[in-house]
């Protein structure tokens, strides 16, 4: 079944997602598009409504990312980081048995997924690292779980 294609006005632009009729395969920031297409679905709103209004989305969607399986055990293991805090990518890599955080950097950063799987909650040692959207979005996203000071968090 091809994956219908699905919108969201979040308070920092908009999003599009794709679903396949069961899951969520696609959760991206998109520049805002004059194209008619289908509101988000019901479980997935919910969750966006509660993370962008700052409260712990509590249920999980249905997702159903596609990579290869060193992302997908990479992407599996951003979904293990709470809400309101971070790793880094070298905590990240170690949590999985892989010696190379720049590989996990690579797969962090091909995440489809966006803010359901948190890629914005890892973070460089010394910096706030990449993000696939900006920097900027990045710091507003974590700004939004209350995350304020991503240097000091990993001593």
């Amino acid at each position: 079944m091809a994956a219908a294609i699905h919108t969201y006005r979040s308070p920092f632009g908009t999003i599009e997602l794709a679903c396949d009729g069961a899951a969520l395969t696609a959760l991206r920031f998109v520049e805002a598009s004059a194209a008619a297409t289908r509101p988000a679905p019901e479980a997935v709103r919910g969750w966006l409504d509660a993370y962008f209004a700052g409260r712990r989305p509590l249920s999980l969607p249905r997702l159903a990312p596609i990579g290869t399986p060193f992302q997908l055990r990479v992407w599996r293991e951003l979904l293990a980081i709470p809400y309101g805090q971070t790793v880094t990518y070298g905590q990240l890599a170690s949590r999985i048995g892989c010696r190379s955080p720049q590989a996990v950097g690579q797969a962090v950063g091909r995440n489809p997924i966006a803010i359901l799987i948190p890629c914005h909650r890892v973070v460089a040692r010394h910096a706030i690292g990449g993000y696939a959207y900006g920097i900027a979005l990045k710091q507003r996203l974590l700004s939004l779980e209350h995350i304020t000071d991503t240097l000091n968090l990993h001593s």
